[in-house]
């Protein structure tokens, strides 16, 4: 965990300085007002964004694992960012624009409820068998989305959402990704309850918890993290089945201790990735959703294999 850390606060001081904008530790220090706003105003607020948007999205991730009961289960795998999508489109067809958050969270939720009681109501299931049950239902639900946004000339709108960038965010625009700090403060409060649930209803149940209650307040969770993250950023495809996958990977699987553990190493690989992008066609910026969609998509191949491989 250490070298996480080290590594991530390494990370974060070289991103305030890579852009095109140029920022110097000597002009900060001599006090240049041109400096300093370009710190407070776009290179401060991207870090954070980056840093909120890793580790939410990662913890939604882990939640979404354990009560799916699935390893390759996650919020881009269950239908929750494309519900979320599909409450956004609905808050512009209602109400005549996208703020109404209240709207985004329910449909999110809801969405990934129905997700969820649908996969524990299939007694034989494979590891594989779920993502593709969710990918398909978020597809379904993407094109319900899609037809809407067409019918109401916001298919603009919509589009923005499918790719993840960091770059048009200042002050004022980032914000909402907070809520990831007092989601993550409660999950790793509630995280015995959640690992009980995660374990089977009859277990949970056996042990004098209200299985239906916890398992509404994991998909709340999961739901809000999610949602908030493509709201302010766009799709980080496959992070939050990666990371989860690979920390239990080295450190186990206790609930408790690894959601910290999937907040670092998600800040971190969100925030690699997005300084890879700022510097590999530079002055240009590659999307981070190109560079996690490569990242993302060989790991989940290699962690399939690998199930596969032990399976026999």
């Amino acid at each position: 965990m250490k070298t996480l850390s080290w590594t991530l606060i390494v990370l974060s001081v070289l991103s305030l300085f890579v852009g095109i904008g140029q920022l110097s530790i000597v002009d900060l220090v001599q006090g240049d007002s041109k400096s300093w706003q370009l710190l407070i105003t776009s290179r401060l607020p991207r870090l954070a964004a980056v840093l909120l948007a890793g580790a939410g999205l990662s913890i939604a991730g882990l939640i979404m694992q354990q009560i799916s009961q699935n390893r390759f289960a996650s919020p881009s795998t269950s239908g929750t960012i494309e519900c979320a999508m599909l409450g956004y489109v609905l808050s512009l067809v209602i109400f005549g624009d996208g703020s109404q958050l209240w709207l985004i969270f329910a449909t999110s939720m809801l969405g990934t409820l129905l997700f969820v009681q649908f996969i524990n109501r299939i007694q034989f299931k494979n590891a594989v068998f779920v993502p593709l049950v969710g990918i398909i239902f978020g597809n379904v639900v993407s094109s319900i989305a899609t037809f809407f946004a067409y019918k109401h000339d916001a298919v603009q709108n919509l589009s923005s959402w499918t790719v993840a960038n960091f770059a048009n965010l200042l002050q004022g625009d980032y914000e909402l990704l907070y809520v990831a700090i007092p989601f993550a403060l409660f999950s790793y409060l509630y995280a015995t309850r959640i690992s009980a649930v995660g374990l089977g209803k009859d277990f949970a149940v056996n042990l004098g918890l209200n299985y239906q209650q916890v398992l509404i307040i994991g998909v709340l969770l999961v739901s809000v993290m999610s949602a908030s993250v493509v709201m302010i950023v766009g799709k980080l495809p496959f992070l939050g089945l990666i990371v989860p996958n690979l920390v239990s990977r080295f450190y186990g699987d206790n609930l408790r201790q690894n959601i910290p553990l999937t907040a670092l190493l998600g800040a971190l690989i969100v925030l690699g990735c997005d300084l890879l992008g700022r510097v590999i066609i530079f002055p240009y910026e590659l999307p981070i959703t190109n560079i996690i969609s490569l990242v993302g998509g060989a790991v989940f191949v290699f962690f399939i294999l690998q199930g596969e491989k032990n399976a026999r």
